[in-house]
């Protein structure tokens, strides 16, 4: 196991703990010098916030651990390619590096839909690596939404 699949597998714990808490399964860990230093999992419901995303909430929790906006020299893992508002987070961040599991071909703004984070008209670029255990990120998704699909209304019934 490679270390990004190593790092890959704690983020994919945070978007199985979205998954138990109904919400879309999407989970985010930032990395400097070889250890966690923020974490988060997708809160959109049980926050009633459009901006509690998972990479969102770990930048955050980043940038309060080492007393800076700025997280240069980071490492930011999500299970899903990042929306534009995410992107641009990451970019705001300075966060050096961005693996991401699953792509997003609704919302992708790294690589699929737009390429915020590389973008040379912006005053920071991401190095970029997609498609880290991307089989499993994606089967999380799939099994989630499936059981959306299966009811009419309200949140979906897991177990």
């Amino acid at each position: 196991m490679t270390d990004d699949e190593r790092w890959m597998e704690s983020a994919f714990l945070e978007a199985e703990q979205a998954f138990k808490r109904k919400e879309v399964p999407v989970g985010a860990i930032v990395m400097k010098d070889g250890k966690v230093i923020g974490r988060g999992y997708n809160q959109t419901e049980t926050l009633k916030d459009p901006t509690a995303h998972a990479e969102m909430i770990a930048i955050t929790a980043a940038a309060m651990h080492i007393g800076n906006h700025r997280l240069e020299g980071c490492t930011l893992y999500v299970t899903l390619e990042p929306c534009p508002m995410c992107a641009g987070a990451i970019v705001l961040a300075r966060i050096s590096r961005l693996v991401y599991g699953a792509p997003d071909p609704k919302a992708g703004a790294c690589t699929t839909l737009y390429k915020i984070t590389q973008d040379s008209r912006l005053n920071h670029q991401v190095d970029l690596t997609g498609g880290i255990l991307e089989p499993r990120c994606s089967t999380i998704l799939k099994d989630f939404f499936g059981k959306i699909r299966g009811k009419t209304m309200g949140k979906p019934e897991m177990n």
